[in-house]
């Protein structure tokens, strides 16, 4: 009785989250019983999924040894680790900078327009993204071959040359969400209670020492919990933007191919399923061991910055 008396006397929020409920049991919860074709030679059969994976042959963790006795593990493992490594932390300190000088231009009128024009990039795919990079880059009518060849300086293959990839995909990375990533910090700034500034300025305090005794601490929880989220998807790479801005280029593969990639490049030679279910299975599973490494050490330091 008292469950359907809570039941009814909550009926109307428990609508409400019901769509995202659903989204969530039926994209995140039910395909995890699919984790096991990681474990088998997976072979499409005419009679649907569930045919098909009771007559498929169990490998045990064959498929995960295209992962670690491949000649080009590290690299890849290299590759995605410090890519999102950068992501994190150079994102953070842009993502914050930027939502600490909207903070401060409130009140001008013109800070709407800068935040929608941080805004946009998030909301291009990786393929419209790949032609602008591409006008800019391309061998013999790229922009910046054009200026290059302008001051008497050589063109540069940019498609050939690894050196400069690791620098143009930080830079697009950060950029296309860094819009995004400073709205959250935006909107928290803007829950700060105004009296600590108030109290800041009494003392005598700078622009500078305020953001640094009163904002950022503020942040901080903040900071900590989707530091924490990040680490957990340290191991997935943003598939769009290896694949799709270096244009797949063989010749940069050492310092653009990341797990995603290279288990695509994998899986478009070899039709192998369940060698793509390995990849993701193990990026899940270490994913989670590293959200709950990051919360156990955030709460040592501090337990109101922990996750859970």
């Amino acid at each position: 009785m008292k469950f359907l008396k809570d039941l009814k006397k909550n009926a109307v929020f428990l609508f409400m989250i019901l769509p995202g409920a659903c989204w969530f049991i039926l994209f995140f919860y039910i395909p995890v019983f699919g984790n096991v074709v990681a474990f088998q030679d997976y072979r499409i059969s005419g009679n649907g999924f569930i045919d098909s994976i009771l007559n498929s042959k169990w490998v045990g963790l064959d498929n995960f040894k295209f992962l670690f006795q491949s000649s080009d593990a590290y690299v890849i493992t290299r590759n995605t680790l410090l890519y999102n490594l950068a992501f994190i932390f150079i994102g953070l300190i842009f993502a914050v900078g930027i939502a600490i000088i909207f903070s401060e231009l409130r009140s001008t009128k013109l800070v709407k327009i800068y935040q929608t024009t941080t805004l946009f990039p998030y909301f291009l795919s990786w393929v419209i993204i790949s032609f602008f990079v591409y006008a800019f880059l391309s061998p013999d009518k790229g922009l910046l071959n054009h200026l290059l060849t302008g001051m008497g300086m050589e063109a540069i293959n940019w498609y050939n040359e690894p050196f400069y990839w690791p620098f143009i995909l930080i830079f697009l990375g950060i950029w296309k969400g860094l819009g995004y990533n400073s709205i959250i910090y935006y909107a928290s700034i803007m829950g700060i209670d105004p009296t600590f500034y108030e109290a800041a300025a009494v003392d005598g305090a700078s622009k500078w020492q305020k953001i640094r005794y009163v904002t950022l601490p503020q942040l901080a929880p903040l900071i900590a919990v989707l530091t924490i989220l990040a680490v957990g998807n340290i191991f997935r790479a943003d598939f769009g933007l290896f694949y799709q801005i270096p244009k797949n280029s063989g010749t940069l593969y050492h310092v653009t191919q990341v797990l995603d990639t290279y288990v695509y490049n994998g899986i478009s030679g070899t039709g192998d399923i369940g060698m793509a279910a390995a990849a993701g299975l193990y990026q899940s599973v270490v994913g989670c061991i590293l959200v709950v490494a990051t919360n156990l050490l955030a709460r040592r330091i501090d337990k109101e910055s922990a996750l859970f």
